[in-house]
């Protein structure tokens, strides 16, 4: 039976669809720190300095285990990359619920579990979606980050419900169980690695522009050279902000805003909007990815959502704190979408994944940097102006370097950047 086309259905989407259902899980737990911090402080008996310290340490193993993740990908497969993810999960919250110490809990929830999370990344199915889809790349994109969003949607206040019932031990071992259930199946029995020759192309695109012809007559960069390209050296910039903003969210927001008189439920919903307002907004952007020039899309993002942290600072009713949600949430998804995208515009499918991968290391540089200052920064001055402050103003100068990134339709090669067609 042919699994890439069934009638006019193609098997792509099937590939887009299963891999945001394991982003949701994934980016949903990884984000989702939030509601096991402070049980976890009381528990443990650890600072908030010293849990936000080993939030930080597995924040950056993530980012290190991505390169890694897109080179198991590429040399054995997807399923492969997914699978020992799946595995190392399972183990790894096996033993955060039994670690007692700093250093135990520090090498399964920081250390195993964090490279885990990483092997089931958006990063690690990226680069199969890319070379399954050329004409609706965008759009595909778009659609894996809008289970990243209904992750932190949905898993927050889930998480935050199940720690108040359980514990955050049975919600721990619960969550991989599921994980682990779900990720399986999906694994084996829809991804697939080579696409159909022309992927996604409409039979006249086909006929009307070899695309694949043409892309293979530039001359390519190696990764040594693509890694000391400026279009490149800026997406690291802007992924920084991404990481240090959005995990400083996860990690720290709920309690930035129980410190602010908060409840812990109200703090969940407010954090869970974002989430459910950027599944609107991720599907709106995936329509116009293709359409409008991506780095526009990506400069918004950033000063949108740069605006909305110095507004998250100071709501003080509720009302305040949802519609600061909802207006953030508009533009919370798309920058690792629209990064991505960019990326594999610019050098083409062949490298999209191990740069995507190095990338990402600088996001999760920004995400090990903001967790721990979150935490400290709060314990010394007693204020989260230090954390989501500079979070905002990062932020902003991340949406102008994304304005000077190249337009759709330019590729970078040894000459230079030339038109892609």
């Amino acid at each position: 039976m042919n699994t890439r086309r069934i009638g006019n259905w193609y098997h792509g989407w099937n590939i887009v669809a299963a891999a945001a259902f394991i982003t949701f899980l994934t980016i949903g737990m990884r984000m989702g720190v939030g509601p096991f911090f402070m049980p976890m402080v009381r528990d443990l008996g650890f600072s908030r300095s010293l849990l936000s310290g080993i939030v930080a340490i597995g924040m950056l193993v993530y980012g290190l285990g991505m390169p890694v993740a897109a080179h198991l990908a590429g040399r054995y497969s997807t399923r492969f990359v997914l699978l020992l993810g799946c595995v190392l999960i399972v183990a790894s919250s096996i033993w955060s619920v039994m670690a007692r110490g700093p250093i135990g809990f520090l090498m399964a929830f920081g250390v195993l579990m964090s490279l885990g999370f990483a092997f089931t990344s958006p990063v690690a199915l990226t680069p199969v979606i890319s070379r399954w889809f050329s004409r609706q790349r965008g759009a595909a994109l778009f659609f894996l980050a809008t289970g990243s969003m209904a992750g932190i949607a949905v898993m927050t206040p889930v998480l935050t419900i199940a720690i108040e019932a359980m514990g955050w031990q049975t919600t721990l071992l619960g969550f991989a169980v599921v994980f682990a259930a779900l990720t399986v199946p999906l694994a084996l029995l829809v991804m697939r690695e080579t696409p159909p020759p022309n992927g996604d192309l409409l039979p006249d695109q086909v006929a009307a522009t070899p695309v694949q012809a043409q892309a293979q007559a530039l001359p390519f960069l190696d990764f040594s050279e693509a890694v000391r390209t400026g279009p490149f050296i800026k997406i690291c910039i802007g992924l920084f902000a991404c990481g240090y903003s959005m995990n400083l969210l996860g990690t720290h927001g709920m309690p930035m805003l129980m410190d602010h008189g908060f409840d812990a439920m109200t703090s969940s919903y407010g954090i869970g909007l974002i989430g459910l307002v950027a599944i609107m907004g991720t599907l709106v952007l995936g329509r116009v990815a293709d359409i409008l020039p991506r780095k526009n899309i990506l400069g918004a993002i950033y000063l949108i959502r740069g605006l909305g942290f110095f507004a998250l600072l100071l709501v003080g009713a509720h009302w305040e704190l949802y519609a600061t949600a909802a207006i953030g949430g508009l533009v919370w998804a798309g920058s690792i979408a629209m990064s991505s995208a960019i990326l594999a515009d610019v050098y083409g499918v062949r490298l999209v994944g191990i740069l995507y991968g190095w990338a990402y290391v600088s996001h999760q540089v920004g995400a090990m940097i903001s967790s721990w200052l979150g935490g400290w920064a709060y314990e010394q001055f007693g204020t989260h102006w230090i954390a989501f402050g500079s979070a905002g103003a990062i932020l902003l100068i991340a949406a102008g370097v994304s304005l000077r990134l190249p337009q759709q339709g330019w590729r970078m090669t040894t000459t230079g950047l030339v038109p892609a067609g």
